[in-house]
């Protein structure tokens, strides 16, 4: 007797139709069995609940009775209390209407109070709406201007010129004014988007700014296989080709440096060509093409900055040595000059010590005159003064 063919293969086991029926009777009596469960759960639950609604009847029925022996009270007291009322009325009377004064006094100060703050909180509320409506209107202008671009993009002219203004602005703000040509005419009447001049060779860096966008826009959209793959080539086909085209007409031996560069307006589009067409960019390279990306165009014109800075110092080196050796002329003549300062100095310092020597000697004489005796008469005095006068000499 052959086996039954098996129906399906379960984690490399073949399961054969009696096993797959014994199989689904064990799940409907596992599945009868759950809702036996939930059947008792639900009548249990019930159950539960009617005795639940069983006891707040009876306590709402105590609670009833209870309000209306209340209520009798009440009737009982309220009767009491009209009694009361009637004869303190003309004194409620009063009370009520200076309290209603007042109320009406303090009611009217907050309400002017209320009115006073929520004109501040108008106030307010229209300055938040004066700057809501303006920026309002500038993410409306944004829109607008984001919807220009859109459409700048998807015009093959116009994209190719946004891409050329922004390498123009890149390169303008990078270097002088005489180290770039945009739109230079070669030999084979090629014209180039821009060229970069480089220090001690006359040969031209040439720039191409046109880089086709159609296949990387399709590869975008692209929402299954099919049409990913063919927008794949595309891409493929338009960058080889625009490779091609700027290797044959800006690559001129003799004329223009030997390598050109390929410019991709944007860093999104420079990233998926790295990551996705590495293959394009390893037969731009071989061609001696360099694909660059705004920030790598920025890298690029910062070398050839460097370059030009380079050159521009070395032309102006004689210079900076002339006015080096003039500098140093200046300081020996400062050094020189120093030098007999300090001996004007030294010779003015042992002038001024001679002085105070000289100083010091006349007053130590004068000290002496000063402490002679002069009262003997002028013979006894001539005899000093003689030795004075020694002593001086």
């Amino acid at each position: 007797m052959t086996p039954a063919s098996p129906i399906a293969v379960i984690g490399g086991v073949a399961v054969s139709p009696p096993q797959a029926l014994a199989a689904a009777l064990a799940l409907l009596a596992a599945l009868m069995a759950l809702a036996l469960i939930a059947l008792w759960r639900a009548t249990a639950a019930r159950r539960s609940e009617r005795e639940a609604a069983e006891e707040r009847q009876q306590a709402i029925e105590e609670r009833f009775a209870a309000l209306v022996q209340s209520s009798a009270e009440l009737n009982g007291r309220v009767g009491a209390m009209a009694e009361w009322l009637g004869s303190r009325q003309t004194d409620l009377a009063r009370v009520v209407s200076d309290r209603l004064d007042s109320v009406g006094a303090r009611l009217g100060a907050g309400l002017e109070s209320q009115a006073q703050t929520t004109g501040e909180s108008l106030g307010r509320l229209n300055e938040r709406l004066a700057v809501i409506d303006a920026a309002q209107s500038r993410l409306t202008e944004m829109t607008r201007e984001v919807v220009s671009l859109k459409d700048i993009l998807a015009n093959k002219q116009a994209r190719g010129a946004f891409g050329q203004g922004r390498m123009e602005a890149i390169v303008r703000d990078g270097l002088p004014a005489g180290g770039y040509d945009f739109q230079f005419t070669l030999s084979n009447r090629a014209r180039p988007d821009c060229v970069i001049r480089l220090p001690g060779d006359p040969r031209p860096l040439a720039v191409d700014a046109k880089f086709p966008l159609e296949g990387f826009s399709a590869y975008r959209a692209a929402r299954d296989d099919e049409a990913r793959r063919s927008a794949h080539a595309r891409v493929r086909a338009d960058v080889g080709k625009h490779v091609k085209d700027i290797a044959e007409r800006y690559l001129v031996p003799g004329e223009t440096q030997d390598v050109a560069l390929m410019f991709v307006p944007s860093e999104a589009i420079y990233s998926d060509l790295v990551e996705h067409f590495d293959e394009l960019v390893q037969k731009a390279h071989r061609a001696r093409v360099v694909i660059v990306s705004p920030t790598l165009m920025m890298m690029a014109i910062s070398v050839a900055q460097a370059i030009l800075r380079d050159a521009r110092m070395r032309d102006e080196a004689h210079e900076i040595q002339a006015e080096v050796g003039k500098l140093l002329n200046d300081v020996r003549l400062v050094v020189e000059r120093a030098g007999k300062l300090e001996a004007h100095f030294r010779q003015a310092q042992e002038d001024l010590a001679g002085v105070g020597a000289a100083s010091s000697r006349i007053a130590r004489r004068a000290e002496r005159i000063e402490a002679m005796d002069f009262a003997g008469g002028d013979r006894a005095g001539a005899p000093d003064l003689i030795s004075l006068a020694r002593q001086a000499e």
